[in-house]
């Protein structure tokens, strides 16, 4: 893989991104499925990275990255999963957006 730009990209571009890591690293065969429950597991480990960011305790036996990567992981999961099911995640975010603009906020 070409290493990523050192500029800012736009939520197509790290979908395209994902795609093409998938392909090269093996991934591209697992499911929606098994992409899925791998989202949550890396959704609990941005919460452990807050957990030991914020000093909280934390099993000391469980490996915790630092939030800046965990969070990656959930985004290259988020986009695989959208590419399975064929979302463009800027569009997805505009329709989203454009209902809860109509939402009433308590």
């Amino acid at each position: 893989m070409e290493p990523l730009p050192e500029r800012p990209l736009t939520l197509a571009q790290i979908q395209d991104y994902v795609a093409k890591m998938e392909v090269e690293r093996g991934f591209s065969d697992s499911t929606l499925v098994e992409q899925t429950l791998k989202l949550a597991e890396e959704t609990g480990e941005v919460c452990k990275a807050v957990r030991k960011q914020a000093a909280l305790s934390v099993d000391p036996t469980s490996t915790v990255g630092g939030l800046g990567e965990e969070l990656a992981d959930v985004l290259i999961y988020l986009a695989a999963i959208a590419n399975r099911s064929g979302i463009d995640l800027s569009q997805a975010l505009r329709d989203k957006e454009a209902v809860n603009e109509n939402r009433t906020w308590a």
